[in-house]
């Protein structure tokens, strides 16, 4: 055991992962950008904006001081979105202790570099003995609820892996570890485009024929992108990838699928967002995507229609439709 961990980011997977650390037997401190969500979860021990219903253990602490956080903290757990990643850890950096372990818990990309969060903080956090990344189908709801969950961690450190993986397991949580961070990433950020796609087809109400093969397409055009960035195809098929993507575009609690969902309806993504308290990272990762695409050859048709239709190039049925009408093609093309 590590000892006294630090979780940043207070949403609900952060919330969730603290919760669980601490009741695995870590004190924990869990850091909130957000001055008013620190003081109502440290009165009512409990985070109602994120995830209701869930109790904060005795071990946990909330603080809105980034540098109490990470002072003593041999463990470091960033749930930060991924558009705010470089910043928290930046300010965070003069306090972070050299030869902590810092993970990934951010399931998106960079925008304007196209940078991977791994790459983020092996930048930010040079002190740092090992960067490692968490993933897998988790929703936060039901780790917290100790509902049984597995997920893979992923470091070019395999001391790094067995000690996430001793910190993190309990009797409802596993980790299988793995070397191929970049194959890890990519399944991780990819799979919320194509969930928002997958929920297009169901707000659309294009039948199960349809969400079957927007996955199935999908976790190709993960798998060409993850190679083409030197990846593993395996790691594509596993947790991170396939796993992960099938929850994300089946679930109900998912917000990416709840976004393609309300798009098909005919909603206009500005009032989709405007009602959500979390972020849906898929919305920012598409483009992202595409230019990871152009950079390494690699054709994401579906990423291609779901910008589309969140930019308002297309319009929902409009892009769904074009899909099924390209060139056919092998399908182990």
């Amino acid at each position: 055991m590590t000892g006294r961990v630090a979780v940043l980011g207070a949403g609900g997977w952060g919330t969730a992962l603290a919760v669980h650390l601490a009741r695995v037997g870590h004190d924990v401190e869990l850091w909130a950008r957000d001055a008013a969500l620190v003081e109502q979860m440290r009165v009512s021990r409990e985070n109602a904006t994120y995830l209701p219903g869930a109790r904060l253990p005795d071990r946990l602490t909330v603080t809105g001081d980034l540098s109490e956080a990470l002072t003593g903290s041999m463990l470091v757990v960033s749930a930060v979105p991924s558009h705010g990643t470089r910043d928290v850890l930046h300010r965070g950096a003069p306090a972070f202790e050299a030869g902590a372990i810092v993970v990934s818990a951010t399931k998106g990309l960079e925008r304007d570099t196209l940078f991977r969060m791994s790459d983020v903080m092996a930048q930010e956090l040079p002190q740092a003995s090992a960067v490692a990344v968490l993933s897998g189908p988790s929703f936060a709801a039901e780790v917290v609820r100790g509902l049984p969950t597995a997920v893979c961690v992923a470091s070019g450190s395999a001391e790094a892996v067995t000690r996430v993986q001793d910190d993190f397991r309990s009797p409802y949580f596993r980790l299988y570890g793995s070397d191929d961070v970049v194959g890890v990433e990519v399944g991780g950020a990819l799979k919320n485009v194509i969930a928002i796609a997958a929920g297009v087809a169901e707000g659309l109400e294009l039948g199960h024929n349809a969400v079957a093969g927007l996955i199935t397409r999908g976790l190709a055009e993960m798998s060409r992108l993850a190679c083409a960035m030197g990846g593993r195809r395996e790691t594509l098929a596993g947790l991170s990838g396939l796993g992960d993507l099938v929850l994300t575009c089946t679930g109900a609690q998912s917000r990416n699928r709840r976004v393609g969902i309300e798009l098909g309806r005919g909603r206009a993504l500005a009032d989709v967002l405007a009602g959500m308290k979390s972020v849906a990272e898929g919305v920012r990762t598409a483009e992202t995507a595409l230019a990871l695409g152009a950079r390494h050859g690699v054709e994401l048709p579906i990423a291609e229609q779901v910008s589309a239709v969140l930019s308002g190039r297309t319009d929902p049925r409009g892009a769904l439709y074009d899909l099924m009408l390209r060139p056919q093609r092998a399908e182990a093309g």
